[in-house]
């Protein structure tokens, strides 16, 4: 379930990052819209073209989602000083923060591999032949910061997007239980729902510096000086819109991937409960 949903996201980001990226003039864009980037992506690529960049997905989301989830777990338990009282809204959410700054060790060389496979051959000249040359290349031409580029960026999108992701979860995991039920009795499409939500909450404030981060990283060198120079660059040339570009590729995956996520972390976890219960 999860290697599949992975694909499917994947297939997404492709055309997420391709709208967030492409390069405009004053009276076209090379993409209209999610189903215009699917059916050129496929036209000039072919199917093959829908799944570019996911060795480095697929590689990192497994310890990527285990970094996360020990992140917040170790946040709540930081913060718990008596383990029969719930936290509090605000402890989770600085909880979730605390899970989007573990990932990012993980997920910043990730996202600049991945940004740039996807986005070379809609440019149709191909530079890396895949994940491990790229990452190689990008060491050897300007070294770990080339590798790393744009973590500032992920940070300003994952750490309170996380709080929020892992915070309307939590709530609606509360909320959605039945009274007198304990929240690990919660029935699977309810994990589904709570799980679902919290995704496209997460999005909701996650997409604006995401675009910021997609061309910063995609850009070529020295064309951005920094941050505020990508933010005021994109402003100035397409206006507030451009900081929701890949709008509709994201929430077309957003409830669906998390929500398996979410029931793949309640199963794995009344798993170890049983086969360990003490620790």
């Amino acid at each position: 379930m999860t290697q599949s949903c992975v694909c499917v996201c994947v297939c997404v980001c492709v055309f997420q990052v391709r709208l967030q990226t492409q390069p405009r003039s004053s009276c076209t864009v090379l993409y209209t819209g999610t189903y215009d980037c699917f059916r050129k992506t496929v036209s000039k690529e072919g199917l093959l073209g829908l799944y570019k960049g996911m060795g480095a997905p697929l590689a990192g989301v497994a310890p990527m989602m285990a970094i996360s989830f020990f992140g917040f777990g170790l946040g709540k338990q930081l913060q718990q000083t008596d383990l029969n009282s719930p936290l509090t809204h605000t402890q989770v959410f600085l909880s979730g923060c605390l899970a989007g700054v573990f990932t990012t060790v993980i997920v910043a060389p990730g996202e600049r591999i991945k940004c740039l496979l996807q986005v070379q051959a809609s440019g149709g000249k191909l530079k890396y032949s895949g994940p491990l040359d790229c990452a190689v290349r990008l060491y050897k031409e300007q070294g770990i910061r080339s590798v790393y580029k744009g973590t500032v960026l992920t940070l300003i999108r994952d750490v309170p997007s996380n709080g929020l992701y892992f915070l309307t979860y939590e709530y609606l995991k509360r909320a959605l239980t039945p009274e007198g039920q304990s929240v690990s009795q919660l029935s699977t499409p309810n994990i589904l729902l709570a799980g679902g939500v919290a995704g496209i909450l997460n999005w909701t404030i996650a997409l604006p510096p995401d675009v910021l981060k997609s061309n910063f990283q995609t850009a070529a060198e020295g064309k951005y000086s920094g941050l505020l120079d990508v933010l005021r660059t994109l402003l100035r040339e397409e206006g507030p819109a451009a900081l929701y570009k890949g709008f509709n590729a994201v929430f077309l995956r957003a409830f669906p991937a998390n929500a398996a996520c979410f029931l793949g972390f309640e199963v794995a976890l009344k798993g170890l409960n049983a086969l360990a219960p003490s620790w």
